[in-house]
């Protein structure tokens, strides 16, 4: 990490990276800063849903790939790795969790909560996947790796009322 310390404030609603890091300053919440962030990424995703797929998936891959330069100068500016207030991988996260369910609500909601549950309690091998990659890589794939298990359980339930 280079540079001096500066305050969680300063960074999240002083700089543009910032700003987007912490979820257009969802990610100040006091308290679940990622579930704040995961809200503040719910109405994008429905936004998100009702583009195109050829304008959808270009948009989350460069969400993703700047994320990981939004969180790595972000963490940096903040003299700490993957501080709770980043959630510009959770945003993104949700919405590659989104992208493969259908826009109606009961969809969403599940998306949430299975994504929120994976992030918390972080399953193997998430946090290993974050120490092995770390700053703004590691920050970004283990949420990804969280929203693929969200993911795995999402389309089990698909198939499953599918053949009932």
């Amino acid at each position: 990490m280079t540079g001096e310390p500066r305050s969680t404030r300063e960074v999240a609603l002083g700089t543009a990276a910032g700003f987007f890091a912490f979820g257009f300053g969802s990610g100040l919440a006091p308290k679940s800063p990622g579930t704040a962030g995961t809200l503040a990424a719910i109405p994008v995703a429905v936004v998100l849903k009702l583009l195109p797929v050829s304008v959808f998936w270009p948009l989350l891959v460069l969400s993703f790939l700047a994320g990981i330069w939004l969180c790595g100068v972000t963490s940096d500016r903040l003299g700490q790795h993957d501080p709770g207030g980043i959630v510009w991988d959770e945003m993104v996260a949700y919405w590659f969790v989104v992208a493969f369910v259908p826009l109606h609500w009961a969809w969403l909601a599940a998306a949430f909560i299975l994504f929120r549950l994976f992030d918390i309690l972080k399953p193997w091998p998430i946090r290993r996947v974050e120490k092995r990659f770390g700053g703004g890589l590691g920050i970004m794939l283990d949420d990804i790796v969280a929203a693929l298990y969200a993911l795995l359980i999402l389309r089990l339930a698909a198939y499953l009322l599918q053949s009932m």
